[in-house]
């Protein structure tokens, strides 16, 4: 009889620096949980961990790039309002990303995000991601933390 290793429902930067983010239940949706030691590291990771919902993103190459500009003094909203800009070009232009530089001053985000555009040779679609809700969302920079819920 094998020992059964407690499932961890979430992670310290402390205990496990490298995990960037993890997916958490919910009743109906779907969320994640992102770690980051910078405001910038974190909304990069939340972003990683969205696309990876959508995709295997092992899978997406990073064969090309977008700029994203949003703004907003709450960090939440901004969290929001980044997710829901990433989604946006997702559905519009058909693209996978997986690679995010964020910097954050100020309240003004800027972007640069890396991938591909869906090619369904390749790509197997995990889950349709129709938006990043405020329901339960919690973005704490000091905290290094953010948890995200996400409509599908």
């Amino acid at each position: 009889m094998q020992a059964r290793r407690p499932k961890q429902s979430s992670c310290t930067l402390d205990l496990c620096p490298r995990v960037r983010y993890e997916e958490i239940e919910h009743t109906a949706d779907v969320g994640i949980r992102a770690f980051g030691s910078t405001m910038n590291e974190l909304f990069a990771n939340a972003a990683e961990g969205m696309f990876s919902l959508i995709a295997d993103l092992s899978k997406v190459r990073t064969i090309g790039e977008v700029e994203v500009r949003t703004a907003s003094e709450d960090p939440g909203e901004l969290m929001v309002q980044w997710l829901t800009e990433l989604l946006f070009l997702h559905e519009t232009q058909r693209l996978l990303l997986r690679e995010f530089d964020v910097t954050i001053e100020d309240g003004q985000l800027q972007a640069r995000a890396r991938g591909e555009r869906i090619d369904k040779r390749r790509h197997e679609l995990r889950l349709v991601v129709k938006a990043a809700t405020y329901y339960r969302l919690r973005v704490d920079p000091d905290a290094g933390v953010a948890e995200i819920i996400f409509d599908i």
